[in-house]
């Protein structure tokens, strides 16, 4: 193959010396410049690289291959995917975020396109009686235990962890006004508080395992310092502090900044050296053990005025976690909600074996973390934020119903900002300035536009919540049980969520 290659470029490359020769005009000069570029190229790719053997037996053709891999998820998307099978996030679940956010038509005509017959199918079950969603409540919850001064009235539906880093400026400026605009809150992520926070959104301070924003380097090594702590979690818009002991998406493991992200700016709010890439440790330098883990957080929540503290993790060895939840009880002394990260979380940068093969998913760590609080008495005073791939109102619903008292969302955010899911946040190219530092890349947000998409998603997400309960017959989200999901198991037969996620409730209602 690779002589016929070689034939055939010399061969036109010839032709056109000959076209030159007898018709000397600039359309043919330009026609053999092309020809001898290319017939240069593969005598290249046949004869003196020898990194790539695709390339030596296939001169020229072969760099196809990596056109068409380099462009192969944005093919995938527009030609090939159908409106369901999309990945992480399918093309149906996108556009409900898209046509909320610009108050565009968000119907759909001829019904459903889901197999409602196919294993895993869920929904909920509607009464004949169905009550009028404008007067539907419990979309907004306090959390606070009675360790905490200044309790926050939470909406159900806030901003998940997205670092100034791993989003752009634009992007968190945003947000963070799109959260002020409706009245909810937003996550900082590990990298501390920029001044692109300070937009007037609520804020949850988030404190990971570098201790950004919440401590300094001493010897090379990120340890937490109380002034530097202190500092940030006393401003005003800051109304909440979550403490991250994982994330879903690489549960273990610890944050990651490529190089590429950490500009100056970033270096110089992080206390990190800029353009190397930064790895958070994979677990806490303050404490070791679940007693010095109730100090820390009492601590943290002395330090902030009284504030909610949370803790936040993907749930890894069920012992472990009912072992932290017992010393809770124990020390009678806990944090004000826990926010619980499925595996199935997103992230800009994470090796592939975590982010595909560690952590439990949500509806599994969620449940079980629900029914562990109620075994100690602990869900009257810790509420849950759950995390995981959260879209529309029905995975609210669900979520809520299993147990959660707030929905943290993050990758649907990003969808109301003009994310395309291009699967470019760990190389700096994100397309729509999202997840990005490129200059010119960041420009393409327009801040006056897109923070008020992400007050409308939040507003309508909010009101379809509305509606389904309505439509369940229920007077306030709250009602809404898991009782009330159903789902088609793999012999055709429908289960509650309650039987197969709190059987031994069941048992004991007997």
């Amino acid at each position: 193959m690779r002589d016929t290659i070689l034939s055939v470029v010399l061969a036109i490359n010839i032709l056109c010396g000959v076209l030159v020769y007898f018709m000397p005009d600039m359309g043919n000069v330009i026609l053999l410049t092309i020809a001898t570029a290319i017939t240069s190229l593969a005598i290249y790719d046949a004869f003196i690289q020898k990194k790539h053997s695709l390339m030596r037996a296939f001169p020229v053709i072969a760099r196809l291959r990596w056109v068409f891999e380099e462009e192969r998820e944005k093919i995938q998307q527009y030609f090939i995917e159908d409106d369901l099978n999309g990945k992480p996030i399918n093309r149906e679940k996108r556009s409900i975020v898209y046509q909320r956010s610009k108050k565009e038509i968000e119907t759909v005509p001829f019904g459903t396109q889901h197999n409602v017959y196919a294993k895993g199918y869920e929904f909920v079950k509607h009464s004949l009686f169905p009550k009028d969603h404008h007067h539907i409540g419990g979309d907004r919850v306090i959390i606070g235990s009675d360790k905490c001064s200044q309790k926050y009235d939470a909406s159900i539906v806030n901003i998940s962890a997205m670092s100034f880093g791993s989003l752009s400026k634009n992007a968190i400026m945003a947000l963070n006004q799109g959260a002020k605009m409706g009245n909810f809150a937003h996550n900082t992520g590990e990298g501390g508080i920029s001044p692109y926070h300070l937009q007037g959104g609520d804020l949850i301070f988030q404190v990971g395992t570098g201790y950004f924003g919440a401590g300094k380097s001493v010897g090379g090594k990120r340890v937490f310092d109380p002034e530097v702590f202190g500092k940030n979690a006393v401003r005003p818009e800051v109304k909440m502090v979550e403490i991250k002991l994982s994330q879903g998406a690489k549960p273990g493991h610890g944050g990651i900044l490529p190089a590429k992200k950490n500009t100056k700016e970033i270096a110089e709010i992080r206390s990190v050296e800029p353009f190397t890439r930064v790895d958070s440790p994979p677990g806490h330098d303050a404490f070791s053990n679940f007693e010095e883990m109730i100090e820390f957080i009492q601590q943290v929540r002395d330090l902030s005025g009284g504030k909610p503290v949370g803790i936040k993790f993907c749930v890894g060895d069920n012992d472990e976690i009912e072992a932290m939840i017992k010393a809770f009880a124990d020390a009678n002394n806990y944090p004000d909600y826990i926010a619980v990260d499925g595996g199935e979380g997103g992230t800009g940068s994470a090796p592939l074996e975590f982010s595909n093969y560690i952590g439990t998913p949500l509806l599994e760590g969620l449940s079980f973390v629900n029914k562990t609080l109620k075994k100690y008495g602990l869900k009257g005073q810790i509420k849950i934020i759950a995390s995981g791939k959260a879209i529309d109102a029905f995975d609210i619903i669900k979520y809520m119903a299993l147990g959660a008292d707030a929905i943290g969302m993050a990758r649907s955010f990003m969808l109301s900002l003009g994310c395309i899911q291009a699967r470019e946040c760990n190389l700096d190219t994100c397309p729509v300035g999202v997840a990005t530092q490129e200059k010119d890349l960041v420009k393409a947000l327009v801040v006056e536009y897109k923070n008020v998409r992400v007050k409308n998603y939040h507003n309508k997400t909010i009101s379809a919540v509305k509606e389904m309960t309505a439509a369940m017959g229920k007077g306030s989200i709250t009602e809404i049980e898991s009782k009330h999901i159903f789902r088609r198991d793999r012999g055709g037969e429908i289960t509650s969520l309650d039987k197969i996620y709190y059987p031994e409730e069941e048992v004991l209602m007997y």
